[in-house]
Parts: structure tokens; C-alpha cells; sequence
């Protein structure tokens, strides 16, 4: 299935995408707690049975009356991994690393599909970088890498947007990776179901209509399993929290001439099997 939050006259829903992705259908009366896709998710395979129903017998709402949103817009946790595609340790002459680097984002960061990357006016430097995003389904602790996606509720395309020069400046990640608007997800949560092989998905970003970055989840240095299986030995995974997995070669900085974000830019992220999530700058 292809999960989604939604709004219509006013009012914010779960909901999931027709076949078709012309329509979507209220998943209001199997939803526990409103919109919140986190506290859905932890409910469990009744939410989902329930969603699966739904969307057999539902009466669907036209694509072109909603507003799609965030699909997590209250993840516990906001985890990433960095330089963790062999294309883009390439890029920057850098060897693979040896465990997952990880960094963290917070919610201030989420912007919805079609929504605006703002600037922040104290950056030159404001890059792309398309990411899968994993969800995580289940409450896990010290999880095997062999069981690892059962854990998984599904995946989404991000944009890990970064201020380079601040992520320089501060010889660390986290400011110049949290600023406001700075995580677009979506267009939807595609149901692990629903991906055979998370880790053979065609993965580009483009700017203004140009590809910027193209590549495959087969180039992942740490693949699904071994990032959850890595970071759940110290932190326990949560229904609701969002992992992203790291970017392709491409990106802005390591450009020649280097390449940035600009006002009136617009960027997309395409992931095989898990859509378009197109954004705006301003």
C-alpha cells in the first residue's frame, strides 16, 4: 500500500493511495489517533488489515481535492547516515567507512511534497541530496541484521538538505542538516510489502528538470539491515522513526563548478518504486 497524509477543507487524515494514484481514501475510521501516521503504525498489523480493507471498499477522493503531507509528521526519532553510497565516498576521494556514520535531524526540518525548502539567508552553500528514507514498523532492540526489515513498516523518498559551509564551519553535521524545512518527505509511505528488494531501487535527484544524481540502493555501503541492525544495539527503534539511508554521487558541493540552491529552484526526488517528491525553493 501506499500510505499517505492528507488534507481536505481543513482537515488532516490518514489515508491510502488507489492503485491507480489518481485517488486516495480516508482511512479516518481505522485510524487510533487522528492523523498521526506514528501512532498508526504502532497499533500495529490491525491498522494496516484495517487500511487493507479500506482501500477495497472505500469511496476515494479525486488526488486533485487533497493536499498531501508529510507521511511522518511526528517521528519519535530523525536518524541518518552519512557517506554511505560508494559513488559518493568516490566523489570526494574518501575510503569506505568502516561502521555507519550517523547524525540526526529533528522535526523542524519536515517539510510536505510540494511544499518550500526555505532559505535561510545566513548560507550560500544550501545542497540536495536524494535519500530513501526508512520507516520503522515495530518497537526493536538489538535486532539481527537477517531480521531486520521485519522491523520495517515501509520506505519514502527525502531530500537531506545541508548548509555546506555551516556544516563545515561547525566541523559537525547536525546545525547545518536541522535548519527549518530542510527534510522534505513523501509523496507517500510505500508498504514494505509492496518493495521486493529495497536494495536494487533506482535513486536520482533533479534541479530545475537536469539530473543532478543518479545511481542505485544497490551502492549503499551499509544496506537496510545492517544500518537497523547497527544502530539498534545502542538506541531502540520506534514506530514512527525515520532513518535515512544516505545519498548518491552528485551533489551540489563537489560539482565543477559547485552547484546550489537557489531561489525559484525546483528539486525532485525520484526513487523506483516509491514515487516523486517534488519541492520548491524560496
Amino acid at each position: 500500500m501506499k500510505l499517505v497524509r492528507f488534507r481536505r477543507n481543513g482537515q488532516s487524515s490518514l489515508g491510502v493511495l488507489t492503485a491507480d494514484e489518481a485517488s486516495v481514501l480516508d482511512l479516518t475510521e481505522v485510524s487510533p489517533s487522528g492523523d498521526s501516521m506514528t501512532a498508526a503504525l504502532a497499533v500495529g498489523p490491525e491498522f494496516l488489515s484495517g487500511a487493507e480493507r479500506l482501500a477495497r471498499s472505500g469511496q476515494p477522493i479525486p488526488l486533485r481535492e487533497v493536499v498531501l503531507l508529510q507521511p511522518i509528521s511526528d517521528p519519535p526519532k530523525i536518524l541518518c547516515i552519512g557517506q554511505n553510497y560508494r559513488d559518493h565516498c568516490e566523489e570526494q576521494n574518501q575510503p569506505l567507512p568502516t561502521s555507519p556514520i550517523l547524525f540526526a535531524k529533528y522535526s523542524n526540518t519536515l517539510t510536505d511534497p510540494g511544499g518550500v525548502i526555505k532559505l535561510p539567508g545566513v548560507s550560500e552553500q544550501i545542497d540536495y541530496e536524494a535519500e530513501m528514507a526508512v520507516v520503522i514498523g515495530r518497537t526493536c532492540k538489538n535486532v539481527a541484521a537477517t531480521d531486520a526489515l521485519s522491523f520495517v513498516a515501509g520506505f519514502m523518498c527525502a531530500n537531506d538538505v545541508t548548509a555546506r559551509d555551516i556544516q563545515k564551519g561547525d566541523k559537525q553535521w547536525v546545525r547545518g542538516k536541522s535548519i527549518d524545512t530542510f527534510f522534505p518527505t513523501g509523496p507517500w509511505l510505500v508498504t514494505l510489502d509492496e518493495v521486493e528488494d529495497p536494495h536494487a531501487l533506482d535513486i536520482w535527484c533533479k534541479v530545475n528538470g537536469t539530473v543532478m544524481q543518479t545511481s542505485n540502493t544497490r551502492n549503499l555501503v551499509f544496506n537496510v539491515n545492517q544500518i537497523i541492525a547497527h544502530l539498534s544495539q545502542t538506541i531502540t527503534l520506534q514506530p514512527g522513526d525515520i532513518i535515512s539511508t544516505g545519498t548518491p554521487g552528485g551533489v551540489g558541493v563537489y560539482r565543477t563548478p559547485p552547484l546550489f540552491l537557489r531561489s525559484g529552484d525546483v528539486v525532485q526526488v525520484g526513487i523506483q518504486k516509491l514515487g516523486v517528491l517534488t519541492n520548491h525553493v524560496e
